[in-house]
């Protein structure tokens, strides 16, 4: 295994602008070899981290997409059973190399590689509740064992991990403890001011005025079943700038609302709001 890093490597990028806060729980969990499990309000860029780390440190990023009915073992390789009928039937190859049809998955590629990378695991309480569970041992040891063949994959370098949650279930203690743990908080409005700047960087400071004054009295509704986003703010920017509409001469409506609420019962309750 590689030296441990220091706790200073990765300070955000010229496209992905990070607080101290998250800058230092990837830091941490670098430093400590400890996958980082990132919770955080749709749309915070929980999934774009690993991207933004992998590329900052010059790794490849392997992604694991979770869904419902994923399994832990998916993850790690599986027996190409319906290929090895075919074979057998049409006589395309020896069928008794079982080797020949196994199929590593994202953390089974993540651990062969011969190089360092970034494992994504996304949306992990998405699956199963046995899920995280049936993960332990191969995040503590970073290997695990092919059962029909008795290959066994030991990672050469151990690689960094991003678990994403959206909260939808609640995750196991033993899961927890072998994590580094951050809460994405949605950015204030300075750091929203700098976020929205790296995506429209010739946006007039009047209008960014308006727009995160718009947004924020958005996000201020109670009643919203779902709150705008910052992905969700920079199309609605981007949809305005294409339509040369100046906030100011608006009056009390807003124009692209459907770019920033997303269905009808949130849509009644902003024109409530604003009449």
């Amino acid at each position: 295994m590689s030296a441990l890093p220091d706790f200073d490597r990765f300070r955000g990028t010229a496209t992905y602008i990070v607080d101290d806060g998250l800058a230092q729980a990837v830091n941490v969990a670098l430093a400590l070899a400890r996958p980082l499990l990132i919770r955080g309000e749709p749309g915070t860029g929980k999934t774009v981290l690993a991207q933004e780390v992998a590329g900052a440190l010059g790794l490849e990023l392997v992604r694991w997409h979770v869904k419902s009915t994923t399994r832990a073992q998916d993850g790690l390789y599986v027996h190409d059973t319906v290929a090895r009928l075919h074979d057998s039937r049409f006589g395309a190859g020896d069928v008794r190399d079982i080797a020949r049809y196994i199929r590593l998955g994202p953390m089974g590629r993540a651990l062969a590689s011969s190089t360092r990378v970034v494992l994504l695991i996304d949306e992990v309480d998405k699956a199963d509740l046995e899920f995280p569970n049936d993960l332990l041992h191969e995040l503590d040891a970073m290997r695990f064992q092919i059962t029909e063949t008795g290959e066994e994959v030991v990672a050469c370098e151990r690689p960094f991990v991003v678990i994403t949650s959206n909260n939808e279930k609640e995750l196991p203690d033993a899961f927890l403890r072998r994590c580094v743990f951050h809460y994405i908080e949605f950015p204030t409005p300075e750091l929203m001011r700098k976020i929205v700047r790296v995506h429209h960087a010739d946006l007039e400071e009047r209008l960014l005025d308006q727009c995160l004054e718009a947004f924020y009295a958005l996000r201020g509704l109670t009643r919203l079943r779902k709150r705008p986003s910052t992905s969700e703010l920079i199309d609605w920017i981007a949809a305005l700038k294409h339509a040369g509409v100046d906030l100011a001469r608006i009056g009390g409506g807003l124009p692209f609302l459907g770019a920033l609420i997303k269905n009808e019962t949130d849509l009644d309750t902003v024109r409530r709001a604003r009449a």
